[in-house]
């Protein structure tokens, strides 16, 4: 029964799949260089320092936390829908569930670098936030070879 509805919806499961990769993507590569112009541009407890951590704030919880979750959900589903994954014989699908679970704790990794700019307590220069901005990339690159190649 939950197969024959996972294999009825699964056109519009992977479309709203990545649709939230796309979204949640877009975050990961905006937030660390709004930390890069946070860092660099606004002294702690300014207007402009606060203006950044609005912004920073609302592109966390209102665009990246809820696509976080929307890829999560809908790449289950795919995952459980017969015929999508071999859980015995697919060692790409487990590569790139690594890179994926990597991929959330980068997220979680900004989550708390978000709070300290909040706190107006960050003490790393842009420099720090323009190298991690290279994380997702590499992680993405992995992943996208690992779907579409299937190298294993």
């Amino acid at each position: 029964m939950i197969a024959d509805i996972l294999s009825a919806l699964y056109p519009w499961t992977k479309a709203l799949h990545i649709i939230s990769v796309i979204t949640w993507m877009a975050g990961l590569f905006y937030l660390p260089r709004l930390f890069v112009y946070h860092a660099e541009k606004a002294a702690p407890g300014t207007e402009m320092s606060a203006i950044f951590q609005e912004m920073e704030r609302k592109l966390l919880r209102l665009i990246m936390n809820p696509a976080m979750i929307a890829t999560w959900v809908f790449g289950l589903m795919l995952a459980f829908t017969p015929g999508v994954v071999d859980w015995t014989g697919d060692g790409w699908f487990h590569a790139k569930l690594l890179l994926v679970m990597l991929m959330t704790a980068y997220h979680h990794a900004l989550g708390l670098w978000r709070k300290q700019f909040a706190r107006d307590a960050n003490t790393r220069p842009g420099r720090f936030y323009r190298l991690w901005n290279e994380a997702p990339t590499l992680l993405m690159i992995g992943i996208v070879l690992l779907v579409v190649l299937r190298p294993f």
